[in-house]
């Protein structure tokens, strides 16, 4: 099977520079690529894989010269990336697996972030019309609902759009974003898995109020390079180690904080710091200690010393 699933990236995804040099590069089908790919999909309780599709594609990591994203160079087309989040990567059983064991901190975080928005935009809920951009099993949306406000949700897979439907989530296509005007827009855990997030957040700004907020979520990468020369692709995720913010087929943008913040501004849009009254009034998990001194620092320092990889943006001020 020759190589008609993977789109050939010239351009970095963040500031379309054609400046960017290769730090790492091997085929899907050699070691190591091909032992991780096997343990992470198959066998797997997430699903499986077919290396077929992956013939004659290359894993190749680009660092670009001017905002410094790392990015892969191969990524799958549309066919072979449906495949992947509808058919290698099972929706039943990461949904079993994963979307019913979430603890209750999980939800505490998902009420305190529409709580802080409320708070921000001083508004009654049913005033605020938000968009969760790739809202997943839609979690976010089903919060914001929660509180009264006016939540919208966009999905790739069917079996996750099929189900949001199912829990009163008002689900619309890319195409029809343009038709609406939101308050806030949600991109939590996005920009990593798709190939122009750039070009998408154009899009997205425009129909974005003009006092509106964007929140933009990614794995952190600032250390990439460093575990790329330790190279262990077995580090779990959220370790020292891990590869994860790289993960082949699925992470393909790895952004840090220079380039996140230089995309943004590529497309009209400023950094904003949400008020520390307004963090601290929206925590409602103060149990046990270690969560009370955590919530008690974690807002002093991302406004502070922020230097990671969750922001607010709003658009530019003339």
């Amino acid at each position: 099977m020759s190589k008609t699933y993977f789109i050939n990236r010239e351009f970095c995804p963040a500031c379309k520079s054609k400046k960017h040099r290769t730090i790492y590069s091997c085929g899907f089908l050699e070691s190591p690529i091909k032992e991780f790919l096997e343990s992470f999909y198959s066998p797997s309780p997430q699903g499986t894989i077919e290396f077929q599709y992956l013939n004659g594609a290359q894993f190749i990591l680009n660092e670009c010269d001017d905002c410094h994203i790392i990015f892969q160079q191969e990524i799958p087309n549309d066919f072979l990336m449906k495949k992947l989040y509808e058919q290698w990567i099972d929706p039943q059983k990461v949904f079993f697996r994963w979307v019913q064991n979430h603890s209750i901190d999980y939800y505490f975080r998902l009420a305190e972030e529409v709580m802080m928005l409320i708070a921000y935009f001083d508004s009654i809920p049913t005033q605020l019309k938000l968009l969760d951009f790739g809202m997943g099993w839609g979690h976010w949306c089903q919060m914001a609902l929660a509180f009264g406000c006016d939540a919208y949700g966009t999905e790739l897979s069917e079996s996750r759009i099929e189900y949001a439907k199912s829990q009163g989530i008002k689900v619309i296509t890319w195409a029809e974003i343009s038709n609406y005007s939101f308050d806030f827009i949600n991109m939590e855990q996005v920009c990593e898995h798709i190939a122009d997030p750039l070009e998408t957040l154009c899009v997205l700004k425009k129909s974005l109020k003009p006092e509106g907020l964007v929140k933009i979520s990614v794995p952190d990468g600032k250390d990439i390079k460093r575990r790329l020369k330790i190279l262990d692709w077995t580090a779990p995720k959220g370790s020292r180690h891990s590869l994860n913010p790289v993960s082949p087929l699925e992470h393909i943008n790895c952004f840090n904080h220079r380039s996140l913040i230089k995309m943004a501004e590529l497309t009209g849009l400023e950094l904003v710091r949400i008020p520390l009254r307004i963090q601290y009034a929206a925590i409602t998990n103060w149990k046990p200690i270690k969560r009370m001194l955590k919530n008690i620092l974690k807002p002093f320092y991302s406004n502070m010393f922020k230097k990671d990889t969750c922001f607010f943006f709003a658009q530019k001020t003339k």
